[in-house]
């Protein structure tokens, strides 16, 4: 199936699909809608083959208007789309009526009955055209729909903006604590909204721009608490308002990010042209021109070549005119890009030849001096890689330690002011180092995704590393305040969960440098532990040695759980499949927490692994309900089956939130709730793996049975369609928040009987 089915011309429906939600409901109608119209026209038609035509129609009509009726309530509920909202329908009700009636074949086998009553076999065109009709109007409903959720989405920003306005101005500890409350209630609002809509989006350059805005947001949550707390204690302190500030500012641009990106729009003054164009994609398009001269000897100009390599080799000045570029590297990169230019000397001589000779095809010549080419740009990108990489990994290596973060948070302590300006000047070296360094792997990085990954990386040392020298000065004069030593802490944890992030983009450009693409994506979420006010008292703990030793076979068990669930996950033929996809993320989730048995991977403390584990199993819930949904279509033994298992699913999954939740106190008891966390992970984990096959095994069941005529009766029955209902739920939302989740679920109801 083509990406966005309504861009097919045959049923081009003038309308952008942007999220894959609303392009999966689509997808089964434009399938079915395709066969009705090409089903071979046999001069015979049996009475078998009329019924099932007749039953069609009469299920169309019938899906359309109970998915149109979702269409009207939207309406109601939303002034203003009201208008556009009822036209849609109407044409959607009218495409509906009018397949009906093409399909009604009640009177075919009465000649001329009719007076030339006209069919789907007698009108094509009439079918063609309502079957556009229908496309086009249940699109626009469904866009118009996914505006409600980027409504929500909106709306939701705004309450968290007003409140980020009113945090700002609090002067006193109790109306900072009431108003925080509040804050990171609407926090977690915006995050499972933004969540969504960023693993709907299809754009993976806007998914990875949306990510790195959640990032900052999860990140300045805590920083935001503790600035603000410092703040307040020392009211008189100007580089404790300095710090302060900065994370406010931080978090606004965020949450206007997060705007720009669901609204498709651009900040005032941004170029058109987005993102700036790397080296990689830069050699990349360049290859592309110089393997196109074969085919165009007297198309592109060759000039043309010439200028696009001269700027490739000014923007390898940001490699050479580095100061912590080796002298010898300097050197290798100079002869390499020269080499390049010898070589695409040489080629456009030889194309000119070619073209003077008025040569028909490339001559051997040219072909020579392509390959040389060729070869040569694939030297020069090889350099440049094992530059930035290798500069990446040395940083990394040198700064493990934290030598500079340990050395603030002592001076600090101490009140040594000097110190202090000292550490900040080794510190802020390390910075420059690290954001040119970002800069360098985005020339290599080899995907968009990645580079909006290290551009986001290079923005937040840049900001953070300030950040750290501004809180170690409040700290330097207020020694003994243990809410400035308290945030200090933050930053610097900050700054070392960002080189963590950095060490696994260093992999993942690795990857797609050598080809490989790992299939475990990064599970984002907002707030992390200890953003809210209720979680003041927990302690983050990491394990010690002895502890990973206990956990290890845990840890392994879990780790060989994930693999089995990738492999079946791996087996579905589509695995955008909700269930296939909800299982996917649950693995990701498993996995972190098994890195964790090992002292590796994002989650650094005990409260990373309780959240994690506490977001897993809502991600068991969401697929709990997926399973309900699926369970409506099967019939009474193999639903029974699904739901047994579903219902065990559901408890583990409650089983292992209610242990994520549960407070603890010291370390015995603390490492007794990590050992059950990963035990109940390990549940969730042995349903899910269970249940993955089964639910393939039915899906293509169906799928087969659905595509022959043999027992279209059986198929029908199987999926008896759910009438509307006045108290209906949407994300566990009552009818009031009605969306493009519960188009979907109605939409599921233009199943179409297939005929050959």
């Amino acid at each position: 199936m083509a990406s966005s089915p309504c861009g097919s011309s045959n049923f081009d429906c003038g309308l952008e699909i942007k999220t894959r939600s609303v392009e999966q409901t689509l997808i089964p109608l434009v399938s079915q809608i395709t066969t009705l119209i090409n089903h071979k026209d046999k001069p015979k038609k049996s009475e078998k083959t009329l019924r099932a035509i007749q039953r069609v129609g009469q299920a169309v009509s019938a899906a359309v208007g109970r998915f149109v009726t979702v269409g009207e309530a939207i309406a109601t509920e939303n002034e203003e789309l009201k208008e556009e909202m009822g036209l849609a329908c109407f044409e959607a009700r009218r495409a509906g009526n009018a397949i009906a009636q093409l399909t009604d074949v009640s009177g075919l086998e009465q000649p001329e009955s009719e007076g030339g009553r006209g069919t789907v076999f007698s009108d094509r065109t009439g079918m063609v055209k309502a079957a556009r009709m229908l496309l086009s109007s249940v699109t626009k409903v469904l866009v118009l729909a996914d505006r409600i959720v980027i409504k929500q989405i909106i709306t939701s920003r705004n309450k968290v903006l007003v409140t980020l306005d009113q945090l700002e101005r609090v002067t006193t500890f109790q109306e900072f604590v009431q108003i925080f409350s509040q804050f990171g209630n609407e926090m977690v609002e915006f995050a499972h909204l933004t969540g969504d809509r960023q693993n709907d989006l299809k754009d993976e350059k806007k998914k990875a721009r949306m990510a790195a805005a959640r990032a900052v947001l999860e990140k300045c949550t805590m920083m935001l608490l503790t600035a603000s707390k410092t703040c307040l204690r020392h009211p008189d302190c100007e580089s404790a308002r300095i710090n302060k500030d900065a994370v406010f500012q931080r978090m606004r641009c965020a949450l206007d990010q997060v705007i720009e990106i669901v609204t498709d729009s651009r900040p005032s003054g941004e170029a058109q042209s987005g993102l700036p164009v790397s080296l990689y994609t830069g050699l990349k398009d360049f290859k592309g021109k110089v393997e196109g001269l074969r085919e165009s000897l007297f198309g592109v100009p060759a000039e043309s070549v010439s200028a696009q390599l001269e700027a490739l080799v000014e923007q390898m000045e940001e490699f050479t005119d580095s100061a912590y570029t080796p002298h010898e590297q300097r050197q290798g990169l100079l002869q390499l890009g020269g080499l390049v230019r010898q070589d695409t000397r040489a080629l456009i001589a030889a194309w000119t030849e070619a073209q003077s000779a008025k040569a028909k095809e490339a001559t051997e010549e040219v072909e020579l001096a392509i390959l040389k080419n060729c070869q040569s740009i694939g030297d020069l990108r090889k350099e440049l890689h094992k530059i930035a990489v290798g500069r990446a990994t040395e940083l990394l290596r040198q700064h493990s330690e934290h030598l500079a973060l340990e050395a603030l948070k002592v001076a600090g302590g101490e009140g040594n002011l000097e110190a202090v300006a000292e550490y900040a000047r080794t510190l802020s070296e390390q910075k420059d180092q690290l954001v040119e360094t970002c800069r360098l792997l985005c020339h290599v990085s080899g995907t968009e995704p990645l580079e909006i990954t290290c551009i986001h990386a290079e923005e937040t040392f840049y900001v953070i590393g300030p950040q750290i020298v501004s809180a170690a000065q409040t700290l330097a004069l207020h020694p003994s305040s243990k809410i400035a030593k308290e945030n200090l802490d933050v930053f610097c944890e900050a700054w070392e969960s960002q080189l963590c992030d950095m060490a696994v983009l260093l992999r993942e450009i690795n990857d797609v440098f050598e080809g490989r693409r790992g299939d475990k994506k990064p599970y984002l979420s907002l707030p992390r532990p200890g953003h809210s006010t209720n979680l003041k008292t927990a302690k983050a703990a990491k394990l010690d040695s002895e502890e990973q030793s206990t956990i290890a076979k845990l840890g392994l068990e879990l780790r060989l759980l994930t693999s089995d669930v990738d492999s079946e996950v791996e087996r579905w033929e589509d695995q955008e499949h909700d269930i296939a996809r909800q299982s996917q993320s649950i693995s990701s989730m498993a996995f972190s927490m098994y890195l964790f048995t090992r002292g590796e991977g994002l989650l650094k403390t005990t409260l990373d692994l309780f959240h994690q584990a506490e977001m897993l199993s809502e991600q068991g819930i969401q697929l709990c309900s997926h399973l309900h949904t699926f369970s409506t279509q099967l019939l009474d033994e193999e639903k029974a089956v699904i739901l047994s298992e579903t219902e065990k699913l559901a408890a583990s999954c409650q089983q292992l939130q209610m242990g994520a939740r549960t407070p603890v106190q010291g370390k015995s008891a603390t490492f007794q709730k990590v050992e059950s966390s990963i035990q109940n992970t390990k549940g969730v984990m042995t349903v899910v793996v269970f249940l993955l096959p089964v639910c393939s095994k039915l899906i293509r069941k169906y799928k087969s049975e659905r595509s022959s005529l043999g027992s279209p009766q059986n198929w029908r029955e199987k999926r008896q369609l759910t009438p509307v209902r006045e108290d209906a739920t949407v994300n566990g939302k009552s009818s009031n928040g009605f969306g493009v989740k519960s188009l979907e679920q109605h939409m599921a109801s233009l199943t179409f009987l297939e005929s050959k």
